[in-house]
């Protein structure tokens, strides 16, 4: 079954095409992103209405990028999968109308997609893919949760975060050192200058049992930090890479500490990280260690895919379509707000039509 999938819950157009038919990274028969970075920089943040206009101009000529690389024609299509949330709920109905649109014109199922759900399973396209059952550390921009995870659509949270997610946390220290966005990649490159010695900030709700997460307050100490050495005229550019690496230092510690207590309560040997966070080298070198200690092993997407990408759609969406499942007929979803916990396991729907 040869699925294409579309992402376009954000600031990224994804396209890709998944054949079930093959396994592994081979499954993968072509994939394109536009990242729309450049773009929205110069406000600091994603501006929706932007972004939306951006993924109506970039969609169609990328599926027809992923046709040729492909080397097929859309009539060799079988199934068609979009990200139907969560996210900006402009730019998901920009991926919900297109992806419903050609599936009509093609008499073919089409089917929308959990984003959240195409993260926990990126690791999935790798030829060294990890077996269910496993514990995944989704990490990103909007989301921080550890999830117990049984197979597909047997998902059970075992911790969130209760206010910014590890990724919303690294955006803003940069915008309070005056890195550009996206923080994350900005902060880590900064904290490789940093003395790990000259600060030590918190490690938020590690001091109490629980798989939460909590990372306001961690924010509102950097910007103190910052603020007494302004004050003090001492925020040169070495305390500015010493804070910066503090800042990481105590986000690592955080995550790796509640993966660690995610796989002692569980009992589980494989963990899954990912989201554009699980890029961050200082994180995948913490867990190795942690992961070495107890005998386990985490997994990862390759580079490319830990951000959002449409090869992480068209494989879930390829999944579920594969065993009958789909929209009904006109059914287009867009749901800006949809929790993991909500996604159910795939099954099998009598009518096939798109």
């Amino acid at each position: 079954m040869r699925v294409l999938g579309i992402e376009t819950s954000c600031d990224e157009t994804g396209v890709a095409i998944y054949d079930t038919s093959l396994t592994g990274g081979q499954g993968l028969l072509a994939d394109a992103l536009y990242s729309q970075i450049a773009m929205h920089t110069d406000y600091g943040g994603v501006v929706p209405e932007l972004a939306s206009r951006d993924h109506t101009r970039k969609l169609l000529p990328l599926i027809e990028q992923v046709l040729a690389e492909a080397n097929l024609t859309r009539h060799e299509l079988d199934g068609i999968a979009y990200t139907a949330g969560p996210g900006l709920v402009g730019a998901l109905m920009v991926g919900a109308s297109t992806a419903h649109g050609m599936a009509r014109g093609l008499g073919i199922p089409v089917l929308g997609v959990h984003h959240m759900e195409g993260h926990l399973l990126a690791p999935m396209l790798e030829d060294d893919a990890p077996d269910f059952p496993f514990v995944a550390l989704l990490v990103s921009g909007g989301h921080t949760q550890l999830v117990d995870v049984q197979g597909l659509g047997h998902y059970q949270l075992l911790g969130e975060s209760v206010d910014d997610a590890a990724g919303e946390a690294f955006d803003k220290a940069a915008k309070m050192l005056g890195l550009a966005y996206p923080g994350g990649p900005h902060v880590a490159a900064l904290a490789e200058q940093g003395d790990p010695n000259r600060f030590r900030f918190p490690r938020p709700m590690t001091d109490r049992p629980g798989l939460d997460f909590s990372f306001s307050g961690l924010k509102t100490h950097t910007l103190t930090a910052i603020r007494q050495l302004e004050a003090k005229d001492a925020l040169d550019d070495q305390a500015r890479a010493d804070v910066a690496r503090a800042f990481e230092e105590a986000v690592v510690d955080t995550l790796v500490i509640k993966c660690r207590r995610a796989l002692d309560q569980t009992g589980l040997k494989r963990l899954v990280v990912a989201g554009g966070v699980s890029a961050n080298q200082r994180l995948r070198e913490r867990l190795a260690l942690a992961c070495e200690k107890r005998q386990a092993k985490a997994f990862y997407p390759r580079g490319r895919f830990c951000t959002d990408n449409g090869a992480m759609i068209a494989y879930v969406g390829a999944q579920r379509l594969a065993v009958g499942e789909h929209d009904p007929s006109g059914m287009m979803q867009a749901t800006p707000r949809w929790p993991l916990a909500d996604l159910a396991a795939p099954t099998l729907q009598a009518d096939h039509a798109p």
